[in-house]
């Protein structure tokens, strides 16, 4: 059932406890949501029954989280205010953190400017490509946003831009939110930051995840990186995998 947190600027945050035990805030990935990326996958199954107790949040304009379709009202460092603003929703002082993609950027933010509200953070699909704005850099962001509003999908030639529009037109998800979160994305945290982040950071990515990159490459970018590669995973087929939540687990319970 849903309970809400208010953001700073007004914008309603969605979000879902569960379970009893040490706190996980489960932070998704662009154009999914708390059920599409961690419920439907097994995690609040897998993380409840290994003895950890969620919060399972909906990133503005997702889920059932408030839509703005404004861009300047996006940006990982917003994102991360929401994530903050969830957390002390719930009274959290410092739980672990565990983002997927665009939430692993949110993630990474929080810690960079929140370092005494994470206890762990993990990383998941996000790799290589975050330190090469491959998806962050403003062309590539303007690029899928227009993949995501033009009025025939037909017409989109990149495969990535495909990917997305895809995923965007699945019921339930307002595309010009999305589009509009799109063009807000924030470029990746300069080398200087990252290199300063505390404690130990966990990177996982399929073998496969074109869109992520390398964990290594990026886990040696983190002073306390820990790198974790899912054999024959993509970007999509990653989050489900068994083999992806054992290492989450095991890297919360230290």
């Amino acid at each position: 059932m849903s309970e809400y947190a208010t953001a700073s600027d007004g914008v309603k945050i969605a979000f879902e406890r569960l379970g009893e035990g040490p706190a996980i805030l489960l932070v998704h990935g662009f154009g999914s949501s708390r059920n599409q990326n961690w419920k439907s996958t097994g995690w609040y199954g897998g993380l409840t029954e290994a003895g950890f107790s969620i919060v399972a949040m909906d990133c503005r304009g997702h889920g059932h989280s408030d839509k703005p379709h404004d861009a300047a009202v996006y940006g990982h460092d917003r994102m991360a205010g929401d994530a903050l603003a969830v957390m002390d929703a719930c009274g959290l002082q410092a739980p672990f953190v565990l983002g997927y993609s665009m939430g692993g950027f949110i993630g990474l933010r929080l810690l960079a400017a929140h370092p005494d509200r994470v206890a762990r953070l993990a990383v998941a699909g996000v790799g290589a490509h975050y330190l090469e704005d491959r998806i962050t850099d403003p062309a590539a962001r303007a690029a899928l946003a227009d993949a995501l509003t033009v009025p025939d999908k037909d017409s989109i030639t990149d495969p990535r831009g495909k990917m997305f529009r895809a995923f965007a037109d699945q019921p339930g998800k307002d595309r010009l939110a999305l589009a509009a979160c799109m063009r807000g994305m924030s470029p990746h945290l300069p080398p200087a930051v990252l290199a300063a982040l505390k404690g130990p950071i966990l990177v996982v990515c399929g073998s496969e995840d074109d869109t992520a990159g390398s964990p290594e490459i990026l886990a040696a970018a983190l002073p306390g990186g820990v790198a974790v590669t899912i054999a024959g995973r993509d970007h999509m087929s990653a989050v489900g995998d068994r083999h992806t939540r054992q290492a989450v687990i095991t890297f919360f319970r230290g």
